[in-house]
C-alpha cells in the first residue's frame, strides 16, 4: 500500500496494518490514502471474508499527525484533508466483509475514530482512548461527532470530546466503546481467532448481515437495501426475460416469478 501501511491477504483472512511506529502510527496524508487504497483491494477480493485491522508499536494510531495538517490553510484543510479522511474512513466502515480492529496500543483522536470504522474492537489492557482536539483548538475532523454517536451513543462521546477525558480499555468496555479486552500482547491473536470464526461462517449471509446493521445504524442506508432488491430481482424469470426481450427487440411477457 505504501511505506507505512500495508495489506496482506492470508486465505480468507485481510490483514491491514499500520506501519509508522515511530510516529505513534499518526496518520500523513500517504497513509490517508494508502488505507482507500487497501478499502478497495479488500472489496475487489472475492476469497476475503474477514478483514483485521491493527498497528505496530506501542499505539495503535495517535491520530493525524500535526505535521501534516498544522499549516494547511482553512480552505485546505476542508477540502483536502478532513474530506480525504472521510473518503477513507467510509470506505473501510461500508466494507462489505466484517472488519475487527486490534487496538495494540492507545487510539486517540484520528486514532479512536479510525477504531470506530471496525466493526468489533478488541483491546488489551492498559491502553487509553479519547478525543483530544479541543485541547488544540479543534474539533474531532473524521466523524468523531458523527460515527462515534451513532455506535457509542452521545453521552461518552461528549465526555471525551468537550473535556478531553481518557478512557482505558476496561472503561471502554463497559461504556461500549470496546467489545472485548485481552491481556497486554493477544489482541492480534484474538482478533486472528475470531476472524477465523467469522470465516468460517456463510460468507454471504455474514455480509448481508453486516449491511443490515450498517443501514439500521444509519452508516449506509440506501445500497445495501437497493443492493439486495437488485440481488433479489436478478434471480427472477422475469429479468431473464425482460433482458431476452430488450436484446431481439420485441415485447416482454412478463408471469410474475
Amino acid at each position: 500500500m505504501s511505506g507505512f501501511v500495508s495489506l496482506a491477504f492470508e486465505g480468507p483472512v485481510a490483514r491491514l496494518t499500520l506501519e509508522r511506529p515511530d510516529k505513534l502510527n499518526a496518520l500523513n496524508r500517504e497513509m490517508i490514502d494508502a488505507l482507500a487504497d487497501a478499502a478497495r483491494a479488500i472489496e475487489a477480493s472475492r476469497e476475503a471474508r474477514v478483514a483485521i485491522l491493527g498497528g505496530q508499536g506501542k499505539a495503535f494510531c495517535a491520530g493525524g499527525d500535526i505535521a501534516a495538517w498544522g499549516g494547511l490553510p482553512p480552505l485546505e484543510m476542508w477540502r483536502d484533508w478532513t474530506r480525504a479522511g472521510h473518503r477513507a474512513f467510509e470506505a473501510l466502515a461500508r466494507l462489505r466483509v466484517p472488519l475487527i480492529v486490534a487496538l495494540t496500543g492507545h487510539a486517540f483522536g484520528g486514532g479512536l475514530e479510525l477504531a470506530a470504522v471496525g466493526d468489533i474492537r478488541i483491546a488489551e489492557s492498559g491502553i487509553r482512548l479519547g478525543l483530544p482536539e479541543s485541547g488544540l483548538g479543534m474539533a474531532p475532523g473524521w466523524s468523531g461527532t458523527q460515527r462515534l454517536v451513532r455506535r457509542f451513543g452521545a453521552a461518552v462521546v461528549r465526555r471525551m470530546a468537550l473535556t478531553g477525558r481518557m478512557f482505558t480499555a476496561e472503561e471502554g468496555l463497559a461504556l461500549g466503546l470496546i467489545d472485548e479486552v485481552v491481556a497486554k500482547g493477544e489482541a492480534l491473536a484474538r482478533a486472528t481467532e475470531m476472524a477465523g470464526e467469522i470465516a468460517k461462517r456463510g460468507p454471504v449471509a455474514v455480509q448481508v448481515v453486516k449491511a443490515m446493521i450498517n443501514a439500521a445504524e444509519g452508516e449506509d442506508r440506501d445500497a445495501p437495501i437497493e443492493g439486495l432488491a437488485g440481488a433479489l430481482t436478478a434471480m427472477t424469470e422475469d429479468l431473464a426475460e425482460g433482458v431476452d426481450a430488450f436484446r431481439n427487440k420485441r415485447a416482454p411477457h412478463f408471469v410474475g416469478r
